[in-house]
């Protein structure tokens, strides 16, 4: 679990001490399969960094079709970034795909260590910035590129969602339909 954490923490600016501090503001937590993290309309109290396996973000859609919004891997974290840092209800729910092992803080704990370590503060900054960033470039990927596209860079960056979740779940976070991305994989094991 210590590696996780000092992958998901590094930056620069954080001390041996700092981070010893941080790894132990933080307990280890298992996750079953089909478990949530948490569930629509609850006001978020924590986020979990993961070690081990998959977590599915979603929503419904006005038909009341299930949307998958994202996938939080090994060395990522699941957060309801609103939720917790608003104090107001999330509207996802974060389940888990595969069984987990996870690191868990509370939003005390983080407040505090937010608050008195520069470094921590920085890379609460950094990540934010990267998570923004990642968040514009799949929107403008959601209209700019292709579905092939879209399903190779999936690949590219993220193999481990493609080896843990249901094709339905990939074929809605791309925005296409289990038979478009069924046809997709087809014609690109054709083309090598």
């Amino acid at each position: 679990m210590m590696s996780a954490l000092k992958t998901i923490y590094h930056h620069p600016l954080l001390s041996q001490d700092d981070m010893s501090a941080i790894l132990n503001a933080h307990r280890r937590t298992q996750i079953k399969k089909g478990d949530f993290l948490f569930k629509k309309g609850e006001i978020a109290n924590r986020y979990f960094c993961i070690e081990k396996g998959l977590i599915r973000s979603y929503v419904y859609d006005y038909d009341g079709n299930d949307i998958t919004t994202g996938f939080i891997g090994e060395n990522e974290l699941a957060i309801d970034v609103v939720s917790l840092f608003n104090r107001v209800p999330g509207v996802e729910y974060f389940q888990a795909l595969t069984d987990c092992e996870c690191a868990v803080i509370n939003l005390e704990d983080f407040q505090v260590l937010y608050h008195s370590i520069r470094g921590f503060n920085e890379w609460g900054r950094s990540w934010m910035s990267a998570s923004l960033f990642e968040l514009k470039q799949r929107t403008i990927s959601m209209v700019a590129d292709s579905a092939s596209q879209r399903y190779i860079a999936l690949r590219t960056k993220h193999p481990q969602i493609l080896l843990q979740s249901p094709l339905k779940f990939i074929a809605s976070f791309l925005g296409i339909t289990d038979t478009s991305l069924s046809r997709i994989r087809k014609e690109l094991v054709r083309e090598g």
